[in-house]
């Protein structure tokens, strides 16, 4: 089962599940997709695909527990708690352009995580097919805790709202 994570803020991210239903149908991904849409509202075209808006957090955990993998947005949150589960994680974030969030700090997210090695850090959805077909090989870098850093990320998005 691969769980797809799109948080619980107010913002959609209906490329990634048009996306994702788009690989199914391809037969990219042939096995069950269980999404956490959120505030996402997305019809899947194909099978395989359960979209559940919103979920205690007892059953995110069990979803996320056994998931052969992840997807998710580039929410810091839901990356860093996936990778302390020890999962294969890829994130792709969502962007200002496309209404999905007010700037583009997620792509600075995914990309910290990218260059660490914890994760597959995609930038558009467009990716999404190709890391899909290398993640059962990936081999990710144990994520360690870094306040510091992620400190100066959050300060960086902030100064960048002013």
């Amino acid at each position: 089962m691969i769980f797809v994570m799109l948080g619980t803020q107010n913002n959609p991210f209906q490329r990634l599940l048009e996306e994702i239903d788009r690989l199914i149908g391809k037969k990219v991904i042939d096995e069950e997709v269980v999404v956490q849409a959120g505030y996402t509202e997305y019809q899947p075209q194909n099978g395989k695909m359960k979209i559940i808006d919103f979920m205690p957090r007892e059953e995110l955990d069990t979803y996320e527990q056994n998931a052969n993998y992840i997807i998710t947005h580039g929410g810091v949150g839901s990356i860093i708690t996936s990778l302390e589960k020890g999962k294969k994680v890829i994130a792709i974030p969502r962007l200002h352009q496309y209404g999905e969030h007010v700037n583009n700090h997620q792509t600075e997210i995914v990309e910290k995580f990218n260059k660490s090695g914890n994760i597959i850090g995609l930038q558009s959805v467009e990716e999404l097919e190709e890391a899909i077909k290398r993640v059962q090989d990936f081999e990710p870098k144990p994520y360690v805790e870094n306040n510091r850093k992620m400190l100066e990320l959050i300060e960086n998005f902030i100064d960048n709202i002013k």
